[in-house]
């Protein structure tokens, strides 16, 4: 049994903190009970209420004075109401933040439209300087945490509410830049590429389908690490289909078309549409037409839909 995204960052800060006593914890009105920072270093630890640019800019004057400060709150709130924060503090002044941000995409679909983000990647990836991530599961939220208290360095981490799927293994401390999942995979195929917990759910499904498809996930989505994956994957496809929960706007799709000019990139997300009703996570993806059939159509005219033949095909890998 794996935890959800939130839920393992709470855990791995707590143990790394034990060992390394600059370490601070931040949140704005998420905090609950039972923290389990909280309760280990109570001393090291602030709930701000809903102050979220303030906490920002209260986590960067204390990066300045020599901490290290881990800060969460919900994700629209972190990328869009402290977007000028995060601009200041993590992208001007290089301060060495955290920010860790659950209920990314329209997984809190029951709290309604205030609480969706599906621009995150947009503003992010526009603040040169912040390590960008969207971590698929408990093991490589673990290793992003450790990668940003490691290298004190400013990071976006996103999350999702309560999915707790397992992560894809990988050889070494960090997540790789491209982690492959083409066991069976044929050469010519369309190469899926998944981002974050939904996209990644999506490609794997399709994958158990079409074990031929190979499969590229990406981990970190900023812009120098996509510069790295776009080099490599360029190196063994033609063909691509990029599976994320973010509009197509500033999206991850849209900045692997620019990098692999030449190259065939199609992008399978949550669209233009505001999404008006809430729900489940499930039915607010599908009302935006964010699921297995879009990305099914997405690779259409050449892979078949399961219960048909595969189509030939032909190309490099």
């Amino acid at each position: 049994m794996t935890l959800p995204g939130r839920t393992a960052y709470r855990d791995e800060l707590t143990r790394i903190a034990a060992d390394n006593p600059r370490i601070l914890c931040l949140e704005a009105d998420l905090g609950g009970r039972g923290h389990p920072f909280a309760t280990a270093y109570p001393d090291r630890f602030f709930n701000v209420g809903i102050a979220e640019g303030t906490m920002i800019d209260m986590a960067a004057g204390l990066a300045e004075g020599g901490y290290q400060p881990f800060v969460s709150t919900f994700a629209p709130f972190a990328a869009l109401r402290a977007a000028e924060s995060l601009k200041l503090a993590l992208g001007y002044l290089g301060a060495g933040v955290t920010v860790v941000a659950p209920y990314a995409g329209v997984s809190g679909g029951w709290f309604g439209t205030t609480h969706h983000c599906l621009e995150d990647f947009a503003v992010l990836r526009a603040i040169p300087g912040v390590t960008v991530a969207a971590p698929y599961g408990e093991e490589e939220m673990r290793a992003v945490i450790r990668r940003a208290a490691r290298t004190g360095e400013p990071h976006y981490i996103r999350t999702g509410r309560n999915a707790a799927p397992v992560s894809l293994p990988w050889e070494g401390t960090d997540p790789p830049v491209v982690n492959w999942d083409d066991a069976g995979a044929e050469a010519g195929r369309t190469c899926l590429v998944s981002v974050g917990e939904v996209g990644t759910d999506l490609c794997l499904a399709v994958r158990r389908a079409r074990p031929a498809l190979p499969h590229a996930h990406l981990c970190f989505v900023d812009q120098p690490h996509l510069e790295r994956a776009a080099a490599e994957l360029a190196e063994r496809f033609d063909r691509f289909v990029v599976v994320e929960e973010h509009r197509p706007a500033g999206g991850v799709g849209s900045a692997l078309a620019l990098l692999l000019p030449g190259r065939e990139v199609r992008s399978v997300d949550a669209g233009d549409r505001w999404p008006v009703h809430g729900g489940s996570h499930e039915q607010v993806l599908d009302e935006l037409g964010l699921n297995e059939a879009a990305l099914w159509k997405a690779l259409a005219p050449y892979e078949a839909p399961p219960g048909t033949p595969p189509a030939a095909e032909g190309g490099k890998a």
